[in-house]
């Protein structure tokens, strides 16, 4: 059956775009800049992906500057994102619903990602890890798209790829869409979703 929601919340990486590379390159990048080792893609993924860079460096007991210098550096390593093929499709598809997106990415990262893909404008709100005390899995994010959206959480879908989404969205009380993870549905690619809503 059908779902009608009253919108839909899109985390971006993973989701809209695949950027794991360029986050991965541009965070080495930052951690040979302050003489510290650089990780490897592998451990990457696994214990920092999807995750907020702040808490990412806390969790690495480095300091926060880090942080900053490699957002300043991160475009740098736009080229390395790419956007997935059904992206722009599955949005124009979904043009009737409200829209906004709710990442961990820094805005000003954010916004390059989406201007360089020119889909900004698919979505009526931004919120990002700038606009929060606490990044996902904490639900701040969504209920402050919510609140903007002028919409309940109870009766939003939310699309992300890491545990940290789906948590967030369970909750804040949200419908949950996994790609590739599990959640209230899970699909393997983004074009699916309409699938699941009207």
């Amino acid at each position: 059956m059908k779902i009608k929601p009253s919108a839909i919340l899109f985390d971006m990486d993973g989701v809209l775009v695949d950027s794991l590379e360029s986050w991965w390159k541009s965070l080495n990048q930052a951690l040979k800049a302050f003489n510290h080792k650089e990780i490897s893609r592998d451990e990457f993924i696994k214990i920092y992906w999807g995750h907020d860079l702040r808490d990412n460096l806390e969790k690495m007991q480095l300091e926060p500057e880090i942080g900053n210098f490699c957002n300043t550096i991160y475009s740098e390593y736009i080229n390395a994102v790419h956007i997935y093929t059904d992206t722009k499709d599955t949005l124009q598809k979904l043009k009737m619903y409200k829209k906004a997106i709710i990442t961990n990415t820094p805005r000003d990262c954010a916004k390059q990602i989406l201007k360089k893909f020119d889909i900004e404008t698919c979505f009526s709100h931004l919120i990002t890890s700038d606009d929060v005390r606490k990044a996902k899995p904490d639900p701040e994010i969504i209920f402050k798209a919510c609140k903007r959206l002028d919409v309940s959480p109870e009766t939003v879908l939310l699309v992300g790829d890491t545990e940290n989404d789906v948590k967030a969205g369970k909750a804040a009380g949200c419908t949950v869409v996994g790609i590739d993870i599990n959640a209230d549905y899970t699909i393997k690619k983004l074009s699916e979703l309409t699938e699941i809503v009207e």
